[in-house]
């Protein structure tokens, strides 16, 4: 399901306030078939920046349309939408199919596995479309592989921007149940105003 913004942005999802850019372990990107090595880390960059290609794009090898991007996070995310800003003459992608928390996958991996969902993509030059993930199922997500097996007909895909919408894991499982644990009272470390024997109540 895709998401055509006819809103105000500042009072929705899409709203930089939603944009997992920052949690993104950009070191440790990597593509499959890129024809310049490194290319793909120049597609992820701020929301309000989705449109500066400067820094260069992602495009797969002539005559090889399919790509594989590889996205860790710094922390775990939960994720909400995904945006892809493609080429033109159709070397957008035309498909995008999505693994959580699979290091390594290559193009014989994307075939055999099956993804945690995938998308029919449109051509999109201005970043206006999000695609909306199976929310429940992208939760503790620590890194996720989208491949990219078609385009609309070029002779090479590109990919000059991608976004990520949701929100990140702030705490830490064991932290949370810490934070239960000391909130719920015990009573044996309040002694009561009888047990003290009248007057102010005092607490130890």
């Amino acid at each position: 399901m895709a998401c055509l913004h006819d809103h105000s942005c500042e009072d929705h999802d899409c709203s930089a306030n939603w944009t997992l850019y920052q949690h993104i372990d950009l070191p440790r990107v990597s593509a499959l078939n890129e024809a310049v090595s490194g290319s793909i880390r120049s597609v992820f960059r701020a929301w309000d920046q989705r449109l500066n290609s400067s820094e260069g794009y992602l495009e797969s090898n002539e005559g090889d349309p399919e790509l594989i991007v590889f996205i860790p996070f710094t922390s775990d995310v939960k994720i909400k939408s995904i945006s892809v800003i493609g080429g033109a003459d159709g070397t957008s992608p035309a498909k995008m199919r999505a693994f959580i928390n699979k290091d390594g996958i290559d193009f014989s991996d994307a075939q055999s596995i099956q993804p945690i969902q995938e998308w029919d993509l449109v051509e999109n030059f201005q970043g206006v479309l999000e695609y909306q993930t199976r929310y429940a199922k992208f939760q503790s997500v620590a890194s996720i592989t989208l491949h990219f097996p078609e385009n609309f007909g070029g002779e090479t895909t590109q990919i000059h921007y991608i976004g990520l919408k949701g929100e990140a894991t702030q705490l830490k499982r064991d932290v949370v149940a810490t934070i239960v644990y000391e909130l719920r009272p015990n009573p044996s470390d309040h002694k009561t105003r009888a047990e003290l024997g009248g007057g102010l109540s005092q607490v130890e």
